[in-house]
């Protein structure tokens, strides 16, 4: 055996690379090994494929692929009676009953109560309104859905629900989300709502077939859906609905779909519901859509649909179609040089680029940039190419601060934000693009740490140069414009010499997210702010609503604390 091995020995010495290579071939042969003893048994489903349950009902998309990893090998084993999923959720257990009873699911009592408790702290996002049956063959809330089988978490499911409009979040198995605008299903005991998220142990989400359910108090009415069309609301008929809505047809088996392809097919971006007759137009101001009546008003059933609503004959039930509005999409250059150079100064982060969105299509002039973005040239802002001195443009982007700078532009319209929000979507432009998002490392490593130290007081320092050496400022908050779009955008305009056409205006209303929105998916689950960079923005908050108020402006907006 001896001289075997020195003859290898010998052998691998004339031979390296031979050795080398059995070595790499030994190191993967037994890593293989270890992962496949590692993962055997283990159920996962491919991104082709599809539970049974996740798209069943209307209007059902399925949005994310679910992956058990080991860590939820208990949730494989759910009875088959009391679940839907497929093959992995096969049963070893005969009842559910016998798992509660089992302490698999903790104390339920404890769980409810820590659940009741943090519903209260939600109350101004969400209200809790009980636990409801569900059904795999007709759901109880028939909007989107997602799972996540390893984070989900109350608020998770309500901001994904609430950021596409939909008035009701519905939390089910501990891991599964369901959105919709109407609860078609019984109430059930709050007991059987007896499972864990699996983000959170502390909350509930739902049970077996159970849904736990919030009602979203912010969800925005003017973003609600109904499959690829946008619930605007309940509204008064117009005095001229003849003129107001030129399109109409009787549909005695009325329902949402008919009513909204109908509008989508003669090219119009309102479909308006009246009980048995669809009407179609324009907003205008005749019909602003400004004026929301309560929804109970419209709350009358469709004949075509019995779980919808159809309006009435005095009020009706509008939803903006795919039709895009092309009154307010038309843009060019100035036709002669601008006499006046008109700053849009905002710092990073604070809706520069959706303001921009906003004043090309109010005004039809492209607006220009202190810098260029080629993605943003690629994009539409064809004034991005031009030198910010040429003339050509209607207004200039900037971030700049310096007392020179400033003094270059003759007037400015100050956009100021939230510096939380505006601190959290410069660090996701910085590592993620316009519209993208930091990677998870980026939060959590030194990156963020160091990005806060130094743009905080920048955000601070921003608007007070601004204040202090510009020559002729208009302050807007981004939070004002997001809330009434019509009237900020009314100042924005005449600061800039352009006399506002209100029909535009209202077009500008129905395309005012364009392309610059970032998804609601990816949002961060936990507060990046560390109670030392909460204390150093708060003061920095505090110099600049006391610099406001100096000068007789409103100061910055109640929602920027407490924090």
């Amino acid at each position: 055996m001896a001289k075997l091995l020195v003859k290898l020995q010998r052998y691998f010495r004339r031979k390296p690379v031979r050795f080398f290579t059995l070595l790499a071939l030994y190191l993967a042969a037994g890593s293989l090994v270890f992962l496949h003893s590692g993962f055997t048994g283990e159920p996962t489903v491919t991104g082709t494929q599809r539970g049974p349950g996740a798209g069943e009902g209307p209007g059902l998309p399925y949005l994310g692929v679910m992956q058990l990893s080991r860590g939820f090998k208990a949730a494989a084993t759910m009875p088959d009676g009391g679940r839907r999923h497929g093959p992995w959720f096969k049963s070893t257990s005969k009842e559910p009953s016998e798992r509660a009873k089992a302490g698999d699911y903790g104390s339920t009592r404890s769980r409810a109560l820590r659940a009741r408790s943090g519903r209260e702290k939600e109350e101004d996002r969400a209200r809790y309104i009980g636990c409801y049956v569900d059904n795999t063959r007709r759901r109880t809330l028939r909007g989107v859905s997602f799972f996540d089988y390893k984070k989900m978490t109350v608020f998770r499911c309500q901001d994904n629900c609430a950021e596409r409009g939909y008035l009701y979040a519905g939390l089910e198995f501990g891991a599964e989300c369901y959105c919709g605008h109407k609860i078609q299903a019984s109430n059930a005991s709050e007991s059987e709502c007896n499972m864990a998220c699996k983000g959170e142990r502390s909350n509930t989400c739902g049970g077996v077939n159970r849904l736990s359910i919030y009602r979203l108090e912010l969800a925005q009415e003017s973003a609600r859906r109904y499959g690829s069309a946008i619930f605007r609301g309940c509204f008064r008929r117009p005095d001229n609905v003849s003129i107001a809505l030129p399109v109409s047809q009787l549909m005695l088996n009325m329902s949402v779909d008919k009513c909204v392809d109908f509008c989508t097919e003669k090219e119009y971006p309102l479909s308006a519901l009246a009980g048995t007759a669809c009407r179609c137009g324009f907003p205008t101001t005749l019909f602003t859509l400004h004026e929301r009546e309560d929804e109970q008003l419209c709350a009358q059933k469709c004949a075509g649909e019995e779980f919808e609503s159809c309006g009435t004959a005095e009020y009706l039930l509008v939803y903006q179609t795919q039709v895009q509005d092309n009154r307010c999409m038309d843009r060019r250059f100035l036709p002669t040089r601008a006499k006046q150079l008109v700053a849009l100064a905002s710092f990073p982060g604070a809706g520069n680029t959706w303001a921009r969105h906003l004043i090309e299509l109010a005004t039809g002039f492209y607006t220009g940039s202190y810098y260029f973005d080629g993605s943003l040239y690629n994009k539409g802002f064809k004034g991005e190419r031009d030198h910010w001195r040429s003339g050509r443009t209607i207004c200039i982007k900037t971030h700049e601060s310096g007392q020179k700078e400033i003094e270059s532009f003759d007037s400015a319209i100050l956009l100021i934000r939230n510096p939380y929000k505006a601190l959290m979507a410069e660090f996701n432009r910085k590592y993620g693009g316009h519209i993208g998002f930091a990677a998870h490392a980026h939060w959590k490593g030194k990156e963020w740490p160091e990005f806060v130290a130094n743009y905080a007081p920048w955000w601070a320092t921003h608007t007070l140069d601004w204040l202090r050496y510009g020559k002729k400022v208009l302050v807007v908050h981004f939070e004002d414009l997001k809330r009434d779009l019509f009237v900020q955008l009314q100042r924005m305009v005449g600061l800039l010499g352009i006399a506002a056409c209100e029909d535009r205006l209202l077009c500008v209303e129905g395309q005012k997210d364009g392309n610059f929105k970032r998804s609601g998916l990816r949002k961060l689950e936990y507060d990046p702010y560390t109670p030392e960079m909460r204390k150093m923005i708060s003061g920095y908050i505090k110099t600049v609503d006391t610099a406001l108020k100096l000068r007789n402006l409103s100061g910055v907006p109640d929602d920027y604390y407490p924090r």
